[in-house]
Order: structure tokens, then sequence, then C-alpha cells
């Protein structure tokens, strides 16, 4: 299968319609995903990057249905990552000796995955490459966006961004273009991928973004390794990307726990119904961290201005659950949100007050004093926790 970009570039990639935890078990793909392998066959024809090894015979087969291996001149790997570059060794096998164009760190990433001696060509931002018919493959690193080989490819005459790991999404789609997908989803992958996967390197990529904007390049395509390709107005991801990478925040404050016999839960709902009562206007989302996936919850949580988390106390501690979240939270490195804490408890009641050394410590601002009940919630508890929620609101 493949599919036409512009003029003499194609998709020949392999969608993964089955994939449902990705990077391991670290990040769900409830709608899949897509490995985007492109073909440009100018006078000189060249890949750009493969798929993931599963895939790499079926990818073989189907590229050397589409054309001769042996006029392929060479290889552009935008980045190592066996998702990008697992099919390389089978098509090496058909090819040894095909140039590979990529970073110095690159060719670390490549020999030290798949311990082979290719033919590698070393590039650098700002060098190019001479295709032919007045077009011209020019490359820009993008060093930890998000590993440090990465690096985007720019086609010029065509206008063509392959953008690798960047503007991207685990989205699988037959259609394979934003103007032809669901929108609602589209921009739902985009933001959770960039939430979940880009967020601790927001930094770098609004330095990024400055610097490939500031070469005034038109951008008629932006050809991601995942998910959907960018061809009506591609800009408009670029434009989400400026946003998400400024310590972006909506009206919205996320809740999550985990509970053990309901107590937390409940003073989750109440302190919910505090918030709405006290500002009718701010979405609030509450979630169950065991029982809802941690990278869902973690969109909204990048969404929000504000994290409220909470935890019944078991062994001096908060719930193992609520830990691993925080742990992951604080990889992410999100700026500028706040933070409250709350937690029934039976004996000792630690679990707020590690909740909130635990969130300061990931970067967050806390608000208020760390809210606790000593068995389950009663009435007057219950107010208590609604007025929690009113003064949270209106921090």
């Amino acid at each position: 299968m493949h599919i036409k970009l512009k003029n003499n570039v194609r998709w020949v990639g392999q969608i993964d319609t089955e994939l449902r935890q990705f990077h391991g078990s670290d990040y769900s793909t409830h709608r899949g995903s897509s490995y985007n392998s492109y073909l440009i066959e100018e006078e000189k024809t060249v890949l750009i990057d493969t798929v993931w090894l599963p895939f790499a015979d079926k990818f073989v087969k189907n590229l050397e249905s589409e054309i001769d291996l042996k006029k392929i001149d060479f290889i552009v790997a935008n980045h190592g990552e066996v998702d990008h570059s697992g099919a390389l060794v089978a098509l090496m096998e058909k090819i040894p000796e095909t140039p590979i164009y990529c970073t110095a760190k690159g060719v670390d990433s490549l020999r030290g995955q798949y311990h082979k001696e290719w033919n590698f060509k070393v590039v650098k931002t700002g060098d190019s490459v001479d295709i032919g018919n007045g077009k011209s493959l020019v490359f820009v690193e993008m060093t930890m966006l998000h590993w440090p080989d990465s690096m985007a490819t720019y086609l010029t005459g065509d206008n063509i961004l392959f953008s690798n790991d960047a503007f991207g999404q685990h989205y699988a789609s037959n259609t394979m273009f934003n103007d032809a997908a669901d929108q609602c989803e589209l921009y739902e992958e985009a933001l959770k991928y960039y939430a979940n996967i880009l967020t601790p390197f927001s930094s770098i990529l609004k330095r990024k973004l400055e610097e490939v904007l500031a070469l005034n390049l038109t951008f008629d395509i932006i050809a991601p390794s995942h998910g959907v390709i960018w061809r009506d107005n591609p800009l408009q991801i670029v434009e989400k990307y400026a946003a998400w990478c400024d310590n972006y925040q909506e009206n919205q404050i996320t809740i999550a726990y985990d509970t053990m016999w309901d107590g937390t839960r409940t003073l989750a709902d109440a302190i919910a119904a505090g918030i709405h009562e006290a500002d009718p206007q701010v979405a609030i989302k509450v979630f169950s961290i065991s029982k809802t996936d941690k990278n869902d919850i973690m969109s909204e949580v990048f969404k929000s201005k504000m994290l409220v988390l909470g935890s019944p106390t078991v062994g001096n501690d908060m719930l193992d659950s609520v830990a691993g979240f925080i742990h992951f939270l604080k990889a992410l490195k999100m700026k500028h949100k706040k933070a409250a804490s709350f937690g029934c408890y039976g004996w000792t009641g630690e679990a707020p007050q590690k909740i909130k050394e635990a969130l300061e410590k990931a970067g967050l601002e806390y608000v208020d004093e760390p809210f606790r009940h000593n068995w389950n919630p009663d009435s007057a508890t219950l107010l208590e926790a609604r007025e929690f929620g009113k003064r949270l609101a209106k921090a």
C-alpha cells in the first residue's frame, strides 16, 4: 500500500490498528498508530525512515513491489528508535552498501541497537543533499525531541517537512491526512502525544520552533513519523505546539485519587462539588487512578491549572498507585500548575502530607493545607470537603 503525498513523494509505511500499548506498556494507544516511511523519487531516490521491527518483512516486500531496491540512492534515518528503524536490518541485507544519512548520535544509536557497520553519512543542521530536478533535502537537528539523535528533514521545491516525532500522534487512520480524519480524535491524540512524551522538552521545543520559523520556509505538508499527515493548513499543528510548549493550561481542575473503601472517593466527589459551587465556569475532571489509563489522566492534568490528588494512608504513606502517578508526573516536568491533596485514614493519616511534599518536588505550587479525615466521611466532613473545594477554586 502506498499513498501519494505530492508529486514524486509517497507514503510507504505501515498502519497498525491493533496496537494498544507503546514504549513497552508505558503509553496507551487506544486508536492504534502508524509507522510512517516516505519514498522520494527524483533524479535520486530516497527512503526516509522505515517501520517497527514486527512489520520489517512486510515493509521490505511492499517496498520491493513499489521499486527496485537497488535504485534507492540513500536512506535518511531521522531517528534511531526501533519504531522508526526496526526494518533497517532486513532492508540493508538487500542493499548493504546504501548510505544512511543521520546525525552523529544517530550513528551511535543505530550501531548500539543493531551492531552493524553500515555506510553512515553524518549530517548536522543546515547540511543538504541535492536530489535533482531542482530539489534538495535539508537537515535540521532536533536534539532531545525526543531522543539525542533526532532530526527533521525538509524537502525543498515540494515544501515538505518530514518532522519525525514532532507533530505526530499515535492514531491509526487509513485516510492518512488531517483533513480526512475525525478532528476531535485527531486533536485528542495529538495533545495526548505531546503531554505524555514531549512535555519534558517544552523549553527545547520552544527554542527549536523559533529557530525553524525564523528560516521563513514554506510548509505545504508536515509529515510526521506517526499518525496522520498535515496537508490542510499544516501550520495549525505548529501553532498548537507553540501553545502547548508555553506552560499550557485551560480553565480546568483535575481531581485524581485512589481509594480502598470509598472514603477518599467520597471526599473527591465532595471537593468537586465545592469547586463547581465556587466557580461554575471551571471544567472539573475526576478520575480513579487505579481504574483509568494513566496517559489519559495525564493529558487532562496537562490541560489543567490545578491537580488535586488524593489517597488513603497505608503503611504511613500514600498508596503505591498514587506514588507511581506522582513519579510519572515529576518526569514530565510540568510547569506553572497548582496542587492540593486529600485523603481518609484509619490510623495515622500521613498520606495527604506525603503527597504535598511529593507534588512540591515535582514542581507544582501547593495551595491550602492537606485535607484529611479520620474514618469514613460523615455529613459534617463532606461539608468541610466542599468548603475545601471552594477554597481551591479561588486559589
